[in-house]
C-alpha cells in the first residue's frame, strides 16, 4: 500500500511541476489538458482565469462529435491508439476553434511527451492550434 501511495505522489508532482511551468512561461488564458490511461486518451480545454472546463473530448466520445459536427479527419500514417489520439487532437481543435480559441499552453501534465501525448498534440496543432 506504500508503495502506491508513493506513486501516485510522485505522478501528482510530476504534474504539479508541469503546471507550474506553463503558468510562468506563458500568458495565456487557456490550458489543453491530456489525461491518459491504459485504454483511452482524454483532453479537456481550461478557462485558467475562471478555473472552469470548457469541454472535453476523448476516445469515446470521438464518432458522435464528429458526425454531429461534420468534421473531416485528416489522412495520418498513424495506426492504432496513435491514431485514435491524433484524431482527438484534432477534434479538440476544431472545438477550440469555434469558441474562437486559438492560442493554448498545452498540459501534459505527469506524461512524458511521447506516444500518444505527442499524436494528441500533433493532431491539435494540424487542427490550428497554436501552442
Amino acid at each position: 500500500m506504500n508503495k502506491m501511495k508513493e506513486k501516485i505522489q510522485k505522478k501528482e508532482r510530476r504534474a504539479k511541476r508541469t503546471r507550474k511551468k506553463l503558468k510562468a512561461k506563458t500568458k495565456r488564458n487557456f490550458r489543453l489538458s491530456v489525461f491518459r490511461s491504459n485504454k483511452h486518451i482524454y483532453l479537456q480545454l481550461v478557462d485558467l482565469s475562471s478555473g472552469k472546463t470548457l469541454f472535453g473530448v476523448s476516445d469515446l466520445s470521438l464518432d458522435k462529435i464528429a458526425q454531429s459536427k461534420n468534421i473531416e479527419f485528416p489522412q495520418v500514417d498513424l495506426q492504432g491508439k496513435k491514431a485514435q489520439a491524433f484524431k482527438v487532437g484534432f477534434l479538440a481543435a476544431k472545438l477550440a476553434l469555434e469558441r474562437k480559441i486559438d492560442k493554448v499552453s498545452f498540459d501534459k501534465g505527469p506524461y512524458k511527451y511521447h506516444g500518444l501525448v505527442k499524436a494528441a498534440a500533433e493532431g491539435a496543432r494540424k487542427g490550428g492550434l497554436i501552442f
